[in-house]
Formats: structure tokens, sequence, C-alpha cells
């Protein structure tokens, strides 16, 4: 049989929120063989792996920060969080952790064959993989994945996120947290899993060419100054920041970019793309990497719709379990922190609307400056993105 928990605690003092945590667990009888714990990046993490390495010693446990807490189905908490999903499952769960290097690919590959032998899976494959990174090596980490199962199975997960975009973002893995790190964990559960990767943005109507591009930087759109041609795209909104060079990462939330992931049924997806910087010779940085040649869409939102949204993406997943919300025990949701501000207070509302979906099923969600998942058969590294994986009976 399948059980799942989530507990959540608020305390500064990570020593007394792990002893909050742990009189919750005192008169609970689950045998977790995975955890998830995400947490404020202002929390003693080493002291956390610890009490999680003691308190679960036969679980693969692996997590990380996330921007300004996390969120559960009783409600969002703030940056002194800490918060746990326990997965007891007769299935085999493995996870492996390394610093990221000049070959991310590579790592990530070894990680994966690392993790699939931990758990006695070498040679089998995933039901899902799941991944959580420092940001800036996403395409690299996919790519490495993808030597091994290609996308044969779904690779779901986050870039790990702190407070203030200053590099304090935090990973946790078997051997302990790391600040430039990857972790890759391998679910092979005797149950069914149902997963989504969505956005909550449509087209605003303009689009064009990338004509230059170098990694994360598009130089020029259609052979003019990148960072102008979106400004007026985007109606003057980065005047300052264009002629001058400068962050355009708030301003740019609700009116990213994107490419075209594809069409079904007559419906375009789009992976978006959020621009954090122009730069003073013209052109965008932004989350992404971009190529050559791709076109790119601008892109609108609005606090309905990426409020809403979240509930719809677990509704997704829902509905890849055989029998459906009934058969669901929990879920592990993935929200943007680039939404989670734009959003504000109603951060509260997207709660409830993955709990809505749910039922009386628990869900631990993190906050996340990258995501990961799986659109259109294709596992890829997006922004501004949310996902859920549902876990069932």
């Amino acid at each position: 049989m399948t059980r799942l928990q989530v507990h959540a605690v608020n305390d500064r003092d990570t020593a007394a929120a792990l002893r909050a945590l742990d009189a919750e667990l005192a008169g609970s009888d689950i045998k977790p063989r995975i955890v998830f714990a995400f947490y404020g990046c202002e929390h003693d993490d080493w002291m956390l792996h610890r009490y999680l390495a003691s308190r679960f010693p036969a679980a693969a446990c692996l997590g990380g920060s996330s921007f300004g807490g996390l969120m559960t189905h009783r409600g969002v908490g703030n940056s002194t969080s800490i918060g746990v999903l326990l997965l007891e499952d007769s299935g085999d769960f493995g996870v492996a952790a390394a610093r990221l290097d000049s070959d991310a690919a590579h790592t990530a590959e070894r990680l994966l064959l690392q993790a699939l032998s931990c758990c006695g899976c070498s040679g089998e494959l995933p039901e899902l993989i799941w991944i959580y990174q420092a940001p800036g090596h996403e395409e690299a980490v996919i790519e490495g994945l993808r030597r091994v199962v290609g996308d044969r199975c779904a690779i779901v997960g986050g870039s790990s996120a702190d407070n203030t975009v200053d590099g304090r973002w935090r990973q946790l893995g078997p051997d302990g947290p790391m600040n430039d790190g990857l972790i890759v964990g391998v679910l092979l559960p005797s149950s069914p899993i149902g997963y989504a990767f969505q956005s909550g943005y449509e087209p605003a109507g303009a689009s064009g060419v990338i004509t230059a591009a170098s990694g994360r930087e598009i130089l020029t759109i259609d052979g003019k100054a990148a960072a102008a041609v979106y400004n007026e795209w985007i109606g003057g909104t980065i005047d300052r920041q264009v002629r001058h060079g400068g962050s355009i990462l708030a301003a740019t939330t609700m009116c990213p970019l994107a490419t075209d992931s594809g069409c079904v049924d007559g419906v375009s997806h789009y992976l978006l793309m959020h621009p954090d910087l122009a730069t003073s010779t013209g052109a965008l940085r932004t989350f992404r990497h971009a190529e050559q040649g791709q076109r790119l869409f601008a892109m609108k939102g609005d606090r309905g719709r990426l409020v809403d949204r979240a509930g719809r993406v677990t509704g997704q997943a829902l509905r890849m379990l055989p029998a459906g919300r009934a058969a669901a025990v929990g879920a592990l949701v993935v929200y943007c922190g680039g939404c989670k501000t734009a959003i504000g207070e109603d951060i509260h509302k997207v709660s409830v609307a993955v709990a809505g979906e749910l039922g009386d099923a628990p869900f631990l969600g993190c906050f996340t400056f990258g995501e990961q998942g799986r659109l259109l058969d294709r596992n890829v590294h997006g922004n501004l993105m949310i996902s859920a994986v549902v876990f069932s009976k």
C-alpha cells in the first residue's frame, strides 16, 4: 500500500523548527522510502540533513531551498518554513548528488546511473526522474539525463531559490547540502504517477526571429538590438534599462518571451523565457538558453490566470492516473518564484486551487528559479512554469 504525508512547520530557529517537526511526527507510523524537503534559505540545512538522516535512515532524501517559503494543502508558509513530503511505497527509490562542474551534462548522466545503482535498479527505466539544482546549467543537465533515458520517462523538478536572487540557494542531497550542486532522484513506485507541466501565459501578438545569440544572451531580433525590440513589444516599460543597462527581472514577469513547443489539436504550447537584464550593449540576458533562428513570441499574463493555472496543472496530472482523483494519495508541486512575486498575496489562492483539485490528499509545493518538466513528450527547461507530480494508491 502507498501512503503519503506532508508536514510543515514555521520557526526562524532551525533547532526549534525541527523539534516542532519531530513532535508532529511522534504519532506517525509512516516508513517513507523517499523524503522531499524544502525550506527557507536561512535555515541551517546541515542540521536538517542530520535530522532527516537520523529520523529516516532507510529513505532517499532530497530537496533544497525554496523562494520565500513553501506551500501545502494547509496554506502558504514563509521564509522560516520547513516542509517534508514522506512517501511510503513498496517500489524503489534512489538519489545521488554532486557539485556541478564545467561539464554539467556528464555530471547529470553520472548521477542518474548512480541513483539507479544505489536502489538496485541499474539498467531500468524510472517512472520519473526528479531533479533539484543550482540555477545556470539546466539545459546541460537535461541533455545529460536524456543521454540515458531520452524522453522515455518524465524529468521533473526545479532550480533551487533564495529570497533575493543573490546566490544563497541550496540543494539538499544524501551527503548534505550544497549551493552549486545537482540532486537526481529516481522513482520506480509500485503505483502509477501522474504529472503535468504548463505555463499560465498567452501570446501578446508580437514575434520575431533571433538573428544572433550567445548562450543565455539574445543579441539581436530581426537584425536589431534585442533589448530595444523587446522594449517596443512591451510598450516601452524598460526604456531606462535599454538606454543604460540594468535589471529588468521584476518588470518583465508579466510579459516574458517564449518559443513555440508545438501544437496539439490546433492549440499551440509555449515554453517561457524570462528576461532578467538589458545589457549596456543592447542585448537581453535571460534564464534560458537562446538559439539563433528560433522565433520568439511576446507573452502576457495576469494574476487570475497565474492563480488558476496551478490547479489546472494538478488536475491534468490527476487525469493521468487510471482511477483519477479517487486514487491520489498526494502531490508534489513546483511553482515559479517569479510568478509567486507577481501575484503577491494571491499566492494563498494558489494553495487553495491545488488543494481543491486533490480533495483530501495532501501536497507539498516549492517556489523555484527555473522549472523542468515534460512538454509535448519532450523533457525541457523553462521559466515561469508550473508542474505537478501526483502519487497514487
